[in-house]
């Protein structure tokens, strides 16, 4: 059996500085510091609520469409592409952490 962690690893690292080299900067143009740090904090709570309501494997694509039905109970609109895809990020980025114990 092959060992793919190293690629696994690979990607990863790739994806943290597409995110930090791309996006993060992308987000900041769009937003005040506020309204990040606002959006940043409900993503968080609800990706580890999720994490919790939502037990079992393979129901990641369950657990995100709670996160976001959350948030648009919380006032965000992700029909605007821009806040969607800043939170698309926000979402993968607390995912892996979580996956890897951050």
């Amino acid at each position: 059996m092959i060992d793919l962690t190293p690629i696994v690893n690979a990607v990863i690292v790739l994806l943290g500085a597409v995110i930090t080299a791309f996006l993060v900067p992308w987000i900041k143009r769009k937003t005040t510091e506020a309204q990040r740090n606002e959006l940043t904090a409900w993503v968080e709570i609800a990706v580890k609520a999720a994490e919790q309501i939502i037990k079992g494997t393979k129901l990641g694509q369950e657990r995100k469409e709670w996160v976001l039905a959350y948030l648009r109970q919380r006032g965000y609109d992700l029909d605007d592409a821009e806040t969607a895809a800043q939170i698309e990020a926000l979402i993968e980025a607390f995912v892996q952490g979580l996956k890897h114990g951050d």
